[in-house]
């Protein structure tokens, strides 16, 4: 099984990372980084099934319900918005489709102080994710 972004970090350790780092062309590079991490979607994932939309960059999303639970693997053909796409998985991945829809993705976001920092059309893009994960547990439900 491939090394996954959610057993090499967790959102306490992202929120760690960015109270540590004072500067957002840091904060930029870890994010990044976390984008790295993430195992590569196969081309045949790359489809418009699992496509979001409204966002600036390609960015797929591919959920699997196991044991009631949602996990999700994603890709983006932009560094940084893999990035955006890695922390999206550590808020929302795992967890039950009601639990995804009670999280607050906009909270954590304005906490880690990430959407008054990105350009409006990659918040845009970011919160289409966000809005993409929540239409998919509202149909796994």
């Amino acid at each position: 099984m491939k090394d996954t972004i959610l057993n090499q970090t967790s959102l306490a350790e992202v929120r760690d990372t960015f109270q540590f780092l004072d500067d957002w062309e840091d904060r930029y590079r870890y994010v990044i980084d976390l984008g790295k991490k993430l195992p590569d979607l196969d081309d045949a994932e790359k489809i418009d099934l699992y496509k979001v939309r409204g966002c600036q960059s390609q960015v797929w999303l591919v959920p699997e319900k196991k044991d009631g639970r949602l996990s999700l693997r994603g890709d983006s053909d932009a560094h940084i918005v893999r990035g955006l796409v890695a922390l999206m998985l550590l808020i929302f991945s795992d967890k039950t489709p009601a639990d995804i829809l009670k999280t607050d993705a906009r909270a954590i976001l304005d906490e880690l102080g990430l959407a008054q920092h990105l350009s409006p059309m990659r918040a845009n893009g970011l919160f289409s994710m966000v809005e993409r994960i929540r239409a998919i547990a509202a149909d796994a439900l």
